[in-house]
């Protein structure tokens, strides 16, 4: 049993450990943490799930980020970046992050958020809707094929090319 609630401030020192117990050490050194310096996370949408025992098993982020069509910062198309996503080996396996990736998904839809985007396995995202995002670059040293995304809503990839950059501080959120 898990209890899943909105990450606080907090809780910052037990997900950073948690995404170091999980991925690779230089984790932060990939083009996606560039995109997440000195941005805020998206509220709402930064989970963590608790065992029974108050421990925290898993966590999920999402970023703000926008697609810029080459040389035309002023039609940009509003994403969310997924992740990271993790959970602690001694939960794997057991549904958590599929949870967390549906709850945010749906809250993200709430939100007015369109489109979801992240650099990870097709294969493992895939069952969520995650597809190659052919027309979308993510910053260098980003392998193209791990760029993925998903439609909140029919259409909502549909014209978006460019290369994704950090998010603006004057661009709006989007309205519920």
């Amino acid at each position: 049993m898990f209890t899943i609630s909105q990450e606080t401030p907090d809780d910052w020192w037990e997900v950073e450990s948690l995404y170091d117990l999980c991925f690779a050490p230089g984790r932060d050194a990939l083009s996606s943490y560039r995109l997440r310096d000195d941005v805020r996370p998206v509220k709402g949408l930064c989970l963590v799930a608790r065992d029974d025992q108050g421990v925290i098993a898993g966590a999920i982020r999402h970023w703000p980020v926008r697609i810029c069509p080459e040389g035309d910062d002023s039609h940009c198309f509003r994403a969310l970046l997924l992740g990271p996503v993790a959970v602690h080996p001694t939960h794997q396996g057991e549904g958590l992050g599929g949870l967390l990736i549906y709850q945010t998904l749906g809250g993200a839809r709430a939100l007015g958020w369109e489109r979801v985007m992240l650099v990870g396995d097709a294969p493992y995202y895939s069952r969520f809707g995650f597809s190659k995002l052919a027309d979308v670059v993510m910053p260098p040293p980003t392998n193209p094929d791990r760029v993925l995304g998903l439609a909140l809503y029919p259409g909502a990839w549909g014209g978006v090319a460019g290369q994704v950059s950090k998010w603006s501080p004057d661009m709006a959120l989007p309205q519920a």
